[in-house]
């Protein structure tokens, strides 16, 4: 039998919507939480029942766990590192601890619960394994999420997508920075753009981000490079999206006008609530915010540099 890996993070409760969210950054195909705080109302409420096992009433209830899994041929370290990264960026106290589970189907179980999703008024995402929709109209990103974030369906990617096509004009050159799946840079191309350059500082999203520029196409307009931003790019761009966490934006803000020219859209999101007060002060010492979107606790801005 195959061998995956599990990681199970402990968290305060308080923190555990936010930690999960993070840890969908990891995994595409669902995580597994494990929060006690409302025990009792809960089977009240869904079983009308008052007796529960004693062993569940010993639980914690100030702590809660996210459990992900991941595939055999993934690096433990690279995920363990991108989130300590996040929690720590978002100040979620956490321990993690990881251990070995055999694989039961995980590969294909996880994937009947990714459908064609409409986002936007035009684009349409179809994960790779369903032929069964209907486009009516909308350009089609065919999506192999394998390992790396980005399938769509979580706020933060989507509120990018929706806002990316507002400013994706025909001819353009883009920059995506903390690329994962590629979706954004690859939607770009999709609506028009001439070229895409995807940067991230996982080798398996850089890997499945070009995997996925080639299921579309347009693997010929786009280049995925592992590395920093101020390390591995050169040269400016008519639209940077940044779908990463609030620190990182925060600290990306001095340094990404160099990479714009004078008209460039700069699209940023990750951004949780929380934040988005210091990420807007931040981002408008060199940027004049233009759009301010928020979707369930999440913030996606979208700027241009100060004349």
């Amino acid at each position: 039998m195959t061998q995956w890996t599990e990681i199970k993070i402990s968290v305060d409760t308080k923190d555990v919507e936010k930690a999960g969210d993070i840890a969908n950054m990891v995994v595409p195909y669902g995580i597994y939480i494990e929060d006690y705080s409302e025990l009792e109302d809960e089977v009240m409420e869904i079983a009308r029942i008052d007796l529960i096992d004693e062993d569940l009433l010993k639980k914690d209830r100030n702590k809660a766990f996210v459990h992900i899994y991941l595939e055999p041929d993934a690096n433990p370290a690279e995920a363990l590192a991108f989130l300590s990264e996040r929690y720590n960026a978002e100040n979620i106290r956490h321990t993690i601890e990881t251990s070995a589970t055999i694989e039961e189907d995980w590969r294909n179980n996880w994937k009947k619960y990714f459908n064609p999703t409409p986002v936007g008024e035009k684009i349409l995402i179809r994960p790779t394994w369903r032929d069964d929709y209907d486009p009516k109209g909308r350009v089609v990103l065919n999506i192999d999420p394998g390992l790396a974030f980005g399938t769509g369906s979580h706020e933060t990617t989507r509120l990018c997508l929706e806002t990316i096509e507002k400013y994706v004009k025909d001819g353009v050159d883009v920059l995506d920075i903390g690329c994962g799946s590629g979706i954004l840079a690859i939607a770009s191309l999709l609506l028009g753009a001439k070229s895409a350059v995807g940067v991230d500082i996982d080798a398996t999203a850089v890997r499945t981000a070009a995997e996925n520029a080639e299921l579309n196409g347009v693997s010929d307009r786009f280049v995925a490079i592992e590395g920093d931003l101020t390390d591995k790019i050169s040269g400016k761009f008519d639209l940077v999206v940044a779908n990463i966490v609030a620190d990182a934006i925060i600290s990306l803000s001095d340094s990404v006008p160099q990479f714009m020219k004078p008209d460039s859209v700069y699209v940023m999101s990750g951004i949780i609530d929380t934040r988005g007060d210091e990420v807007r002060a931040a981002v408008g010492r060199n940027f004049d915010i233009i759009a301010d979107y928020e979707d369930n606790g999440w913030v996606c801005l979208a700027a241009k540099i100060k004349q």
